[in-house]
Order: C-alpha cells, then structure tokens, then sequence
C-alpha cells in the first residue's frame, strides 16, 4: 500500500497533526490495513516550507496510534508531488500489486502516474472528501490532470 502525503498542521514538530484531507486518507488506510493486517504501507510526503514536519513522519505517528504495527511501516519522506512520491517509494520497496491510498478526486492522476512509471497491478483506495475545500480540490485536480497529461512521462 502507498499513502499519498498531504498538508500537516502545527507549529512544532511535537505538535503537528495531518489536516483533514491527510486525516482522511490515513483512516481510509487504517480500515484497509486492518482488514489486511499482512499489508506493507509506504507513507509518502516530504516537509514542505510552512509545515513543522514531514508529511510521512506525521502519517507514520498517526498509524501508529491507530494500532497499526511500525514495522509494516516504511516512510518516503523526501517527496513534493505525486510522481515523486512514486518514484521515491519504487527505491524504498518494490511496487508489484499496489493499492493507492488518496483523496477521491486524486485517485485517476495517481493511477495514470503510476502505470506510467511501470506499476502494472495497481488499484486505487480513494479517500471520500468531506471537507469544505472540495470545489478548490477538484479545480487544482484538473489543472494537475492537464499537466500530468502532458508534461508527467
């Protein structure tokens, strides 16, 4: 499985805490791994200039304190988007049959994104989006779709 990071909150590094859209995508995961408790889970997300962490490092935390084992947990912490985030995660542990974990809206870019850099088995787990910037994620999804598209080889 690979959790696709997303904006983390706080002003410190003991303080920070993912954001509802990151929130919602790692309770997604912790129902998926509880069902298949076997799975191996790369967290992806570097820090970005306005977080007090890593997004990977914030996941990590939370799926811990979900009661998900450390051990099937491995971090990609470098990444800034979504094709990063794969080809970084490729070096951490081979990405044969995969399941994608994130926002609804993002799920068909990161599929596309993924078998472009040679992930024939994968799937997508989409996170529902429930929160109030879903009009704002879904305009900035179509912009990023229309760059994939053309730039994303």
């Amino acid at each position: 499985m690979l959790i696709l990071g997303a904006q983390v909150k706080g002003k410190t590094k003991e303080d920070a805490y993912p954001s509802v859209v990151l929130r919602e995508r790692l309770d997604t995961a912790a129902a998926y791994l509880e069902e298949y408790p076997e799975a191996v889970v790369i967290v992806c997300g570097g820090q970005g200039a306005d977080e007090p962490d890593s997004e990977a490092n914030v996941m990590k935390n939370y799926l811990i304190k979900q009661g998900i084992p450390k051990n099937k947990i491995i971090m990609e912490d470098t990444s800034t988007r979504t094709k990063e985030n794969i080809l970084n995660a490729q070096k951490k542990q081979p990405l044969n049959n995969t399941v994608i974990v994130t926002s609804d809206f993002h799920v068909f870019r990161a599929k596309l994104l993924a078998k472009r850099l040679g992930i024939e088995s994968v799937s997508g787990l989409p996170a529902v989006s429930n929160n109030s910037a879903i009009f704002k994620s879904y305009t900035r999804e179509i912009i990023a779709l229309a760059y994939g598209l053309l730039f994303d080889w």
